[in-house]
């Protein structure tokens, strides 16, 4: 059975997105109450009644629910308003512009996330315009500062109207685009992210004239050991369910993968050769799988001397460490700390700046299965995977309260000039108007499905 795409909304869910882009929601400084104005606008011409919830001024999120008789878990759409900045002279078109050309909405977070609150949006007005009788509450909530750590959006609204939002279920972003194989496309489900430790060391010496540097502590020197040893340190693989399963669903799909998925299924501690051997054939596949098997540190900021003859006295790093699910901030910690030991511990200091824990959700729900069973109405060929993200979402706030969640915004790939792109957080950020109805129709489907 094939189900039908909503062709009738590609007017209206065009309009609400390039109308969301032409509101700058850059973070800092976020200035999300705009945009909340503007859904809140629009909602209300549907008679929803919308509350605006301010964190702090102009840093808006906006909530609202649809009633159902109580028989079924309530389920929340997720989105939101703050994206990341664009500068306007690396890209085409005017990043704030929300231009529509060449059958694409263009703009800064066109799919991270603004294209996906616009179908969450279209989501709620169909439900209620068609009279869907909910089992459940289905709750709309377009939240601030995701991109920051999110404490001015959904932390804020946990800790302050926690029944305004909680649900069993939620549905949010980091999935859902498909991956397209060699005869179908494999649609991802994010059931997993990794965990953010963002961690400073400020390596201590003594100055002196560069051009007696025996008779100087260059601390730049101390920071350059740090830095080879976080990049020497060769983490423990470990294979997540999460992983696991996307591992087994993608050897099924892909003949070319089945070897390779399958050793390293049962040897994962041959990982690293695994891949070597994979990146022959598929190098930017063996890149993605490389971090979702293991801790991740990188170096992203150094600071460190005045003057071209000065030998300094201090210098600093700051790192970006990404965990698994299973895996620990506070012992992630003592192991770097542990690390650093070998390198004059007492001429570093370490801090850290962020913490979030990894989190995941099992597959292993009537939810889960409601996705897969609507994808293949509209698309019978097709497969279903979860996937772990590397980076983070705000659905980590919800699993740690006990919420199934689900990273999904149907999409098929983006082929542009004949090659399959990621737009988000990119230059020339885009989402096809045909993407949009794709997405909003799964989406309503697979809520009606699941509510009613």
């Amino acid at each position: 059975m094939h189900a039908q795409l909503l062709k009738e909304i590609e007017e209206e869910i065009t309009d609400l997105l390039s109308n969301l882009i032409r509101i700058n929601t850059t973070n800092p400084p976020g200035n999300e109450s705009t945009a909340a104005k503007y859904i809140s606008k629009q909602f209300k011409r549907d008679g929803f009644k919308c509350e605006l919830l301010e964190s702090a001024p102009k840093r808006g999120n906006i909530v609202t629910r649809l009633k159902g008789t109580g028989e079924k878990p309530s389920l929340l759409l997720l989105s939101h308003l703050d994206v990341v900045a664009a500068d306007p002279k690396e890209w085409s078109v005017d990043p704030f512009s929300g231009v529509v050309k060449d059958g694409f909405v263009w703009g800064r977070g066109a799919v991270d996330m603004k294209g996906m609150t616009a179908i969450e949006i279209m989501v709620m007005k169909l439900l209620k315009k068609n009279n869907v009788k909910l089992k459940g509450d289905v709750i709309f909530a377009a939240t601030a500062d995701e991109e920051r750590g999110g404490l001015l959006g959904v932390d804020y609204l946990l800790r302050n109207y926690p029944e305004k939002i909680l649900a069993p279920y939620v549905l949010n972003e980091g999935g859902g685009l498909a991956i397209p194989t060699r005869s179908r496309n494999v649609f991802t489900v994010q059931t997993a992210e990794k965990g953010l430790l963002w961690f400073r060391v400020k390596a201590k010496g003594t100055a002196g004239h560069s051009s007696l540097p025996n008779l100087a502590d260059n601390a730049i020197l101390r920071m350059n050991k740090v830095i080879d040893k976080m990049a020497n340190y060769q983490p423990q693989v470990m294979l997540t369910s999460t992983v696991k399963h996307f591992l087994a669903v993608m050897a099924r799909e892909e003949p070319a993968l089945q070897e390779p998925f399958t050793r390293l299924l049962a040897n994962p501690e041959l990982s690293d050769k695994i891949l070597d051997e994979l990146a022959k054939i598929a190098p930017h596949l063996a890149e993605e799988i490389l971090p979702r098997l293991k801790m991740t540190i990188t170096p992203t900021i150094i600071h460190g001397g005045f003057k071209e003859n000065v030998i300094p006295s201090e210098c600093e790093a700051i790192f970006d460490c990404r965990i698994l699910p299973g895996q620990d901030t506070a012992k992630t910690i003592a192991l770097i700390k542990k690390l650093l030991n070998d390198i004059d511990s007492e001429k570093l200091e370490f801090e850290v700046l962020q913490a979030q824990e990894p989190s995941e959700s099992t597959a292993e729900t009537p939810l889960y299965n409601t996705i897969a069973s609507v994808l293949r109405e509209f698309e019978s060929n097709c497969g279903i995977t979860p996937i772990l993200m590397t980076g983070g979402t705000d659905s980590r706030f919800f699993r740690k309260r006990g919420s199934i969640c689900y990273g999904f915004h149907p999409m098929k790939p983006e082929v542009i000039s004949g090659k399959v792109v990621k737009l988000e957080h990119g230059i020339d950020e885009r989402i096809s108007i045909e993407n949009l109805v794709f997405g909003a129709s799964i989406l309503y489907e697979t809520v009606k499905k699941f509510m009613s």
